[in-house]
């Protein structure tokens, strides 16, 4: 058995009574112009802001997420760059650290 919370123990951030769907929501404000019963109307609006919310949420971290893997591939870029740079001037050094030994040997 594992140890691992399953998705239903694990806390929602966005979370808040029942889950419905905005559709949902519209259809039984919709439904209230059918019987003439706008008792339960500020309330529906309520929650349609609340769902409405949540999913502009979703879409903002859903695009952090997105802008995240873009940064990441250039640092990637940027960090293959700076070690080929490094390892040329090594490369430099070592040259000249050579000629400078040759130097030395010659009287």
């Amino acid at each position: 058995m594992s140890d691992e919370p399953t998705k239903t123990q694990m806390p929602d951030l966005f979370y808040i009574g029942i889950e419905r769907y905005m559709c949902d929501i519209l259809d039984e404000m919709r439904s209230t112009t059918k019987t003439m019963n706008f008792g339960g109307l500020l309330g529906m609006i309520e929650e349609a802001q609340v769902v409405a919310n949540r999913m502009e949420a979703a879409l903002t971290m859903q695009k952090s997420v997105h802008q995240l893997h873009k940064d990441i591939h250039n640092l990637k870029e940027a960090r293959e760059a700076l070690k080929k740079e490094v390892q040329a001037l090594l490369d430099k050094r070592d040259n000249l650290e050579n000629k400078d030994e040759t130097k030395k040997e010659e009287p």
